[in-house]
């Protein structure tokens, strides 16, 4: 049974992570604390964390929260996750971004070198690719310390025009409770059996460019539907943030910042759901 309440969900995870550490880790599969109960589909219901449970919590206080993950947009679509722990994680990370210092996890997409690398630092300790060199989706349920990292595999579109099955992940990372979506290099858009697969987000990483990846009509789409306390605009290129949030439904509220990165724990999240476009976005 999903815990719907963000404090119960947040010692949930705690409890789970201070079992399976060590052996017991290789032995136990991961628990989402994230995934969707699909009850019936095409609706699923999500365990979705109410920012108005919890005490209103300033940045300040925020930053002094044991539960605080730390996030930094480092350029193009990676963005940095920096767990209780010190866990740090670079998403669709090339070598260009975020190489310093060294995380200890990083995703990758492959629809463009910009997403990934060939020679990842020998001191990453993992590297999780969003395809499968041996064909077939990839399939990553990794644990390292604090942090549960997992991934969704979809579609993208071949150089020659045609669909690679499974060429890209969806990356979710579950860690003090809070459960954060990379949406990768996006191709397509999302059926039911997709966001079942991805549960509840908190905070998600949306491509906004328009074109390279998905259009802005299909962008919006999922990231109104995924519904999370915060969204966070990526791989945007020249394209204007207006653009893409002329799309988004008026629940939506506009939050530029001049740092390029925040704090946020389950008790920090806003109120309502607010796209924050960091500084360098």
């Amino acid at each position: 049974m999903r815990l719907a309440n963000g404090f119960l969900a947040a010692f949930g995870a705690a409890a789970w992570f201070g079992l399976a550490s060590g052996a017991d880790a290789q032995e136990t599969p991961p628990v989402s604390q994230c995934m969707a109960i699909a009850q019936a589909l095409p609706s699923s219901t999500f365990a979705r964390f109410d920012p108005a449970q919890a005490p209103v919590v300033t940045r300040a206080q925020a930053a002094g929260d044991p539960w605080t993950v730390r996030i930094t947009y480092a350029g193009h679509s990676t963005y940095l996750i920096d767990t209780p722990a010190g866990v740090r994680i670079a998403t669709d990370f090339s070598g260009l971004y975020g190489a310093t210092p060294t995380p200890r996890v990083v995703t990758m997409n492959k629809a463009h070198s910009s997403h990934y690398t060939n020679f990842p630092d020998p001191a990453i300790e993992h590297v999780l690719r969003g395809w499968n060199p041996d064909g077939g989706p990839a399939d990553h349920d990794v644990v390292v310390d604090d942090v549960y990292v997992r991934n969704v595999a979809t579609d993208i579109r071949s150089w020659g025009g045609g669909v690679e099955i499974a060429g890209n992940s969806i990356f979710i990372f579950e860690v003090a409770g809070l459960c954060i979506g990379h949406l990768g290099h996006l191709h397509h858009r999302l059926d039911d059996s997709h966001y079942t697969a991805i549960g509840r987000l908190d905070i998600v990483m949306v491509p906004i460019d328009g074109g390279l990846t998905l259009d802005h009509e299909g962008m919006s789409e999922i990231t109104n539907r995924l519904f999370s306390s915060i969204v966070l605009p990526m791989h945007r290129f020249s394209t204007p943030v207006s653009t893409f949030l002329a799309r988004m439904g008026p629940e939506f509220v506009l939050d530029y910042r001049d740092e390029d990165h925040f704090e946020v724990s389950l008790r920090s999240l806003p109120k309502r759901p607010t796209i924050i476009v960091l500084q360098g976005v």
